[in-house]
């Protein structure tokens, strides 16, 4: 059965002008439900996961910043949101579920996180939204548990991951993999393992091309054991972040084949939704839910 992380508190609502962004996280398991994609048994409430576990990617003075909401106003504002208890305690559940979701996919081979893909935080900074690195997190809980030794980060979002590069910069163990658009945020990039800049346009069959041209010979290389996939919807052309230009069904065909590398290369996959920032929400559900309907064509 496809497991996928979910709490209410993901669509928590946060002061005015900041709660558009949170909608799509009560709107796709909600979608996924009322179309019979789904059942309530799929979703599961994550925990919170332990201090230990998020100082093994984060450094000690800026997760107690964090926790004890002391964090300077010029590093909330590059975070993008003003701290509460109830946003911390979010980020935290979405680590968590990205942990367990980990776990399930070593017994289903797929599972999902309906948030995650915080990609932009650093070891010891917040940025674009981002304040704990989920898959970070869950990867070095997966190094340090010794339930994996050979880590593929797939980062599909139209946003550089800098910081899962900047996180993993000195750890074999972990392939970083971006693929971004070149000219967006973040304007100062970190070196993953391997960044694939895209230029502002870019159109479905060359995005298409490109992927399938980089990501079977990745595997066949760096030979994970364990793959993490941030699946963000904002290559798509309505993004008014994005600058790219994809199609809703090119950006199916995009999940597909990265499932399909994952199945045939017999490697379980966690995945989390990152970026979707369409003026239209059901633009950005449409997408997301794509990507969980094709994990389960394949999976189930």
């Amino acid at each position: 059965m496809l497991k996928i992380a979910f709490d209410p508190i993901y669509a928590h609502p946060l002061p005015e002008g900041h709660r558009f962004p949170m909608l799509k996280y009560e709107l796709i398991p909600a979608q996924l439900l009322y179309e019979g994609v789904i059942t309530i048994d799929n979703l599961f409430s994550p925990g919170l996961p332990s201090e230990d576990v998020i100082l093994k990617t984060h450094d000690r003075q800026y997760w107690e910043q964090l926790r004890d909401l002391t964090l300077p106003e010029k590093e909330q504002r590059r975070i993008g949101f003003p701290l509460s208890a109830r946003l911390i305690e979010r980020e935290m559940r979405i680590a968590r579920g990205t942990i367990d979701a980990c776990k399930f996919a070593f017994e289903n081979r797929v599972a999902f996180n309906v948030a995650g893909g915080t990609h932009h935080a650093g070891s010891n900074w917040g940025e674009g939204f981002c304040m704990l690195n989920d898959q970070a997190i869950a990867a070095n809980y997966l190094l340090n548990s010794n339930l994996s030794k050979s880590i593929l980060i797939i980062d599909l979002d139209v946003h550089q991951g800098n910081g899962t590069a900047q996180i993993f910069e000195n750890e074999p163990r972990v392939f970083t993999f971006s693929m971004h658009g070149d000219k967006n945020f973040p304007f100062r990039k970190e070196r993953s393992d391997l960044d694939v800049p895209l230029t502002d346009g870019v159109e479905d069959d060359e995005y298409l091309q490109i992927l399938k041209n980089t990501l079977p010979g990745l595997i066949r290389r760096h030979q994970p054991d364990f793959i993490f996939y941030l699946a963000g919807v904002d290559i798509l052309s309505t993004d008014k972040l994005g600058k790219l230009a994809l199609s809703k069904e090119a950006c199916k065909e995009r999940d597909f084949f990265v499932f399909e590398q994952c199945i045939n290369n017999n490697i379980p996959v966690q995945v989390s939704m990152g970026g979707g920032y369409s003026p239209q929400i059901k633009d950005i559900v449409d997408a997301h839910c794509n990507t969980f309907k094709a994990a389960i064509d394949l999976y189930f």
